[in-house]
């Protein structure tokens, strides 16, 4: 479950929209709380602080928000980051209940250290799933969710989030049939398995018995025909 309080000091703003450009350029991230359908609370945060959270809280573990005086239990909802350089832009904060069922998206790993069988027969094991969403109470939520790769063994294996195992008072909401991870033949060794089936193919025709083309077949009919004469 969540531990190690985390604790943000954000700033009431009032700039909005082109007055924003200047913010960033200060090292000031722009962010929103939205507040249990009251109006929304524009803040504003050091851009190293907020990373610092965001790497920490993910979108997951409750932050304690202090804007002006006052106190805000949330979640961070959504995060915008500048394409070409992966930098922070915007922030959303979601505030919650201690009391009341809150939806969080929680990491997906392996268990920490274990081997994955089809790893040892060279076999690649693509992951395709890193996050799942669920609902708990904010005390209950976990820091992510864990799952063993030991039965990953042969081509075709797989895991699904139906193979999760929710801790007591966390539901998981992402589909059962929604695929963690799954077992496939690596691409070289693909190639050649696809190159030795056609060289068997090759091998099991009649490597004399060569079709002729049209052309020559039409010269084969002429040459019989003039031999008739």
């Amino acid at each position: 479950m969540v531990s190690d309080k985390i604790v943000v000091e954000l700033q009431e703003r009032s700039v909005v929209r082109k007055g924003l450009r200047s913010l960033r350029k200060e090292g000031i991230i722009p962010a929103v709380i939205h507040n249990h359908g009251k109006d929304s609370i524009l803040v504003s945060g050091n851009l190293v602080t907020l990373q610092k959270v965001y790497a920490k809280a993910g979108m997951h573990q409750p932050i304690e928000l202090s804007v002006g005086g006052k106190q805000h239990l949330a979640l961070i909802k959504d995060v915008d980051f500048e394409a070409s350089k992966h930098q922070m832009r915007h922030m959303v904060f979601q505030a919650i209940k201690q009391n009341e069922e809150v939806d969080a998206i929680v990491p997906v790993v392996f268990t920490e250290g274990a081997e994955i069988p089809a790893e040892r027969a060279s076999l690649l094991v693509l992951k395709q799933l890193d996050t799942v969403q669920v609902k708990a109470l904010p005390r209950d939520l976990p820091n992510e969710l864990v799952i063993s790769p030991s039965t990953l063994i042969e081509i075709g294996d797989s895991l699904s989030v139906a193979d999760l195992v929710a801790p007591t008072g966390v539901t998981i909401l992402t589909e059962p049939e929604t695929q963690i991870a799954i077992v496939e033949m690596p691409k070289d060794q693909m190639a050649e398995a696809d190159a030795s089936a056609a060289s068997l193919a090759e091998d099991a025709g009649e490597p004399d018995a060569v079709e002729s083309t049209p052309a020559e077949q039409a010269a084969e009919s002429t040459d019989a025909a003039e031999a008739d004469k």
